[in-house]
């Protein structure tokens, strides 16, 4: 309670300080911050940016005989952030602070995190201590696949794929370092190194299994995309010549102790948690050319004892997802600023392990962008089939985003 309390007593503050600049004109552009403020001696800066997304969903499933049944529909606030981000002491050290206020964004407290909501997303420092070496030092999200460091007010859909929600590594606490550099004129290379904590974000009790240790790169052979365009769902800048980046991330998660890496359920068996080393795989595109976008993803997981046991060797039940996935998506942007886009994904489980049968997903989407990915209206339908291919489901998303 308390915690809300200092959250709210900090969002009226906020506000009342814009308040006060709300009689002044500004030179400020709508999605770029609610206001931006730089020292008089330059030796710090702060922007301040909100953002909210309200979703309804329609969902029915399907039986054998293609008849609907089991329907169910929401509205909900998908995501509500506040975000902060500048430089402190020099432009060469940046930060970035992400806290989420939806009861989806402070979803999951448990005795790892003293039962508490998980306001922090990001609170992050960059420094630039030498040429194109950055090391990242706080919680941010990990260089896992392309579709989750796409942040989800960028996306081309309402929401990921199911590829990112089974197989993701979400983010943790640790470091990063970053370097890039060139080969001839125009060949990209982007390194990512980080060591993480292993346990996902907003853990207080420490440790709880090994390390996490990640290892990105990335190739853009054609140089580097407009405006961070290979983080960004769609080709909204309609880029004037072809441009390409070709990834592939390696994940081990040491003595893990989540079905999902840093991610699912705690595996708890009579000793303690039951702790395995979890292997994980991305292979990754992006492609955009005047208005065309294309996405492509794989990921495999691996596990050293995918099922977790007891002391005396008999199982609990917990299992870790092992499998693979594969993601397609493309999209093309129309000149009037209508998007229709599609994807297909399919999520391949061990069955003898999980239990699984594969699972498809095919997506529809029409997007109406007003301002970029600061104002936009975005609506998908899926249709997802298992067991065979016998049954399966329909979605329907309808979703409004908006950026200060």
């Amino acid at each position: 309670m308390n915690n809300i309390k200092l959250i709210l007593t900090f969002v009226v503050t906020l506000f009342l300080d814009v308040l006060g600049f709300s009689q002044e004109v500004t030179n400020g552009k709508f999605g770029k911050g609610i206001y931006n403020v730089i020292a008089a001696d330059s030796s710090w800066s702060m922007k301040v940016g909100a953002r909210f997304q309200t979703l309804y969903i329609g969902e029915w499933d399907i039986d054998d005989k293609g008849n609907f049944r089991d329907g169910s529909s929401n509205f909900l606030i998908r995501r509500a952030r506040l975000k902060f981000d500048g430089f402190a002491y020099s432009p060469k050290l940046a930060y970035k602070l992400e806290l989420g206020l939806s009861n989806r964004d402070m979803s999951g407290a448990n005795q790892y995190t003293s039962n508490s909501p998980r306001y922090i997303f990001d609170a992050l420092l960059k420094w630039n201590f030498y040429k194109n070496f950055v090391l990242w030092m706080g919680q941010t999200k990990l260089p896992g696949n392309r579709e989750r460091v796409v942040s989800s007010g960028d996306l081309q859909f309402v929401d990921r794929s199911i590829l990112n929600s089974a197989f993701n590594i979400d983010r943790d606490m640790g470091v990063q370092l970053r370097h890039h550099f060139k080969i001839g004129g125009t060949f990209l290379v982007r390194e990512i190194v980080a060591f993480s904590q292993g346990e996902g974000r907003n853990i207080t009790s420490g440790n709880l299994g090994g390390y996490q240790y990640t290892y990105r790169v990335e190739f853009l052979p054609f140089g580097g995309f407009s405006k961070k365009g290979d983080y960004t769902g769609g080709d909204l800048v309609r880029e004037d010549k072809v441009k390409l980046s070709i990834a592939g991330t390696y994940d081990m998660n040491d003595n893990a102790v989540k079905t999902k890496s840093n991610l699912g359920n705690y595996m708890v068996n009579d000793i303690g948690l039951y702790e395995t080393d979890i292997h994980t795989l991305f292979i990754d595109a992006m492609l955009k050319y005047k208005g065309f976008s294309l996405m492509a993803e794989y990921a495999q997981r691996e596990a050293d004892n995918p099922e977790a046991i007891n002391g005396d060797g008999t199982l609990t039940g917990d299992i870790i997802n092992v499998g693979k996935g594969i993601n397609l998506q493309m999209g093309y942007l129309f000149k009037s600023n209508w998007e229709v886009s599609g994807r297909i994904t399919q999520i391949d489980y061990i069955k003898e392990i999980t239990g699984n049968d594969v699972t498809s997903q095919y997506t529809l989407g029409l997007s109406k962008y007003f301002s970029g990915h600061k104002l936009k209206v975005q609506s998908d339908i899926s249709y997802a089939t298992s067991n065979n291919f016998t049954t399966g489901g329909l979605m329907s998303r309808l979703q409004i985003d908006l950026h200060f």
